[in-house]
């Protein structure tokens, strides 16, 4: 039951068809992470490349690029782990069907690591230099490890039951690094590892740490899963992966998976710091370069029939969009135990996952009152900014689901309309003006600040959602060509934004100056000023990453009418979004055009990939 190792899982995704062999060189420098996206665009098989330029390891891509095959590795396991999420949600029942609670008490020793003193993954040595350097996009400032687990304990109370497996970026060449002994970790706000940093840097010790890469894919999944403060990753990758972890202990080291392809292990320095990146990331921008810890290399090892697994992101969809449905798949059915009266909530995967949550939730403060408004989804609200990583929402729109029973949060544009058919800019919007946000997210002030905007809409209808641009529709000068992106939503094209000032963007007042409450444009609910109207409103999914990953909250809407009362904002036309391009944003990504042509050839008739894409 489950894989010991990724050996096993490649074998068998062979066998059913679901994995195939590219045989001709691949160059890791840009070409392999072209190959593995436009595969993954393809819903094709996973990509096992046996011939990398200057190395002389294998590497997997696409192993986790659709949903059908996530489901087919974790197929006898997966069962068990959404019955333990139902458990959580209502432990009545297991008293209701004890006999089917049977089958989870057998799998309570899996949560156990076993420890052993030795395992293939000690096999071999070697240095960073020899590792698949992976470089991603054209302005990347180095190779990066892209599906590292990086495990660290409580310097102040070590041992696995305390620890963290986090995914956090590992950058192991260019910078500053000194070659084969340092390497840079990125690791974003809010992440488990912070923990044990801060206890380290308090002490004034270096913080130890292993890197695995590969092993089972269930060590992978509980990686990047965002687990309750005090249940160990290592724990749920043996419930995932049907089998106790095997880890090999040694006195004086952290704990290594014994069938892990790769370890690093190493030190953090407590006052050390270097800078790292850019990076292409998944919200589809670069992130720029930034000091970040440094870890100083001890030891490499590697198993001898080793495989390095690795992924690329970019703009959403990518390949990590699977691990985020597969997240939501397993954890969604539990927030409503972890929140009582929320009933669902969905981070935008096309907004770039943290810049857009949707939620659904009670309200029920008081039922007898005539009017109805938002008063327990705005308590609800604050619950939901104040959980793990949910806390790092930009942009939170909540509806009160006796509105409509049938309302899923994960229907994005039925969950916009019924909000826009609904919300009352005078009193629905909800600001917190100075707040920490994605570390990834540059569209606040500076690195990991900015601001957020809860949007709550309850009670009955009170307009009518315009799906086509008014006849008589007239704009400022330098605005222009408007589109309907949405029922209710219009993207304007304005000019380009050349000097930024926060709050107080010249043509944006006048933009909104120039309307009145009554004119056309204020049959639409909501405005988004864009650089291009035209791509911004041609799907859904482009005016969600447009809108959301280019604004904040607090500098960059706007309104028809707006007025200030008692310290509380809103308008009483349209809400205005200046979704342009500012200057101190982070470069967008784009794709190499020669690399792209070798990616096409590919797939071209002879090729390994003919009739994939």
């Amino acid at each position: 039951m489950g894989y010991r190792n990724l050996q096993e899982c490649v074998r068998d995704l062979e066998r059913h068809g679901d994995l195939i062999r590219i045989d001709r060189e691949i160059d890791p420098c840009l070409e392999a992470g072209a190959v593995q996206r436009r595969v993954y665009r393809a819903g094709g098989p996973a990509l096992l490349f046996t011939r990398i330029k200057g190395c002389g390891f294998p590497m997997l891509g696409n192993l986790f690029g659709t949903m059908a095959r996530m489901r087919f590795l974790f197929r006898d396991t997966l069962r068990a782990v959404e019955k333990i999420a139902e458990l959580k949600r209502d432990p009545l029942s297991a008293m209701q069907n004890p006999f089917g609670c049977l089958g989870l008490v057998r799998r309570i020793p899996d949560v156990f690591p076993r420890i052993v003193r030795s395992g293939p993954v000690l096999a071999n040595r070697t240095s960073i230099s020899r590792l698949p350097h992976l470089k991603s996009w054209p302005d990347d400032g180095g190779a990066f490890i892209t599906l590292p687990q990086v495990y660290t304990e409580s310097p102040s109370c070590p041992g696995w039951r305390g620890s963290n497996l986090g995914m956090y970026r590992v950058q192991i060449s260019g910078g500053n690094y000194v070659r084969n002994r340092e390497i840079g970790i990125h690791y974003q706000i809010h992440r488990g590892i912070a923990v044990h940093h801060a206890e380290a840097i308090q002490r004034g010790v270096p913080l130890k740490v292993n890197i695995f890469v590969g092993g089972p894919p269930a060590l992978t999944v509980a990686a990047v899963m965002p687990l309750p403060e005090g249940m160990p990753e290592i724990a749920f990758a043996g419930l995932l992966g049907g089998g106790r972890v095997r880890m090999i202990h040694h006195p004086g080291m952290l704990p290594i998976p014994a069938e892990a392809d790769f370890c690093i292990t190493g030190m953090i320095e407590p006052d050390r710091l270097l800078p790292e990146g850019p990076f292409g990331d998944h919200i589809g921008y670069y992130s720029l370069s930034h000091d970040f810890p440094v870890i100083r290399v001890e030891s490499v090892f590697h198993r001898h029939d080793a495989i390095w697994p690795f992924t690329t992101v970019g703009r959403p969809p990518q390949e990590d969009s699977v691990f985020g449905a597969f997240i939501h798949e397993l954890t969604g059915p539990v927030i409503s135990s972890v929140i009582p009266g929320v009933k669902g909530v969905h981070a935008v995967d096309a907004a770039g996952v943290h810049a857009l949550l949707l939620a659904v939730g009670s309200e029920r403060y008081v039922p007898y009152s005539r009017e109805r408004r938002p008063m327990e989804l705005l308590a609800l609200a604050n619950a939901i900014l104040g959980q793990g990583q949910l806390s790092l929402s930009k942009y939170l729109f909540i509806a009160a689901g006796e509105d409509a029973p049938l309302l899923e949060a994960g229907d994005v544009p039925s969950f916009l309309r019924h909000v826009l058919e609904r919300v009352d800019w005078r009193r629905d919007l909800h600001f917190q003006t100075c707040s920490t946000i994605d570390t990834l997210d540059y569209t606040g002030p500076s690195l990991n600040q900015g601001s957020k905007v809860v949007v709550a809409a309850a009670g009955p209808t009170i307009r009518e959602l315009p799906t086509e641009v008014p006849g008589e529709l007239r704009l400022p000068g330098g605005f222009d060509a408007p589109r309907v992106c949405l029922p209710g939503i219009l993207a304007v094209r304005g000019p380009t934004c050349r000097e930024y000032r926060e709050c107080a963007a010249l043509d944006m007042a006048a933009l909104c100056a120039f309307f009145t409450e009554n004119s056309p444009l204020s049959r639409f609910p909501l405005v988004v000023v864009v650089d291009d109207s035209d791509f911004t409103a041609r799907t859904p999914d482009n005016f969600l990453w447009v809108t959301f990953t280019r604004s904040n909250p607090a500098a960059d809407l706007y309104g028809i009418g707006a007025f200030q009362h008692c310290k509380h904002w809103g308008c009483r036309g349209p809400l205005v979004i200046d979704a342009r391009i500012k200057p101190h944003h982070a470069p967008q990504l784009t794709d190499d055009p020669e690399i792209e042509k070798r990616v096409d050839a590919l797939g071209a008739p002879g090729g390994p990939l003919h009739g994939i894409f």
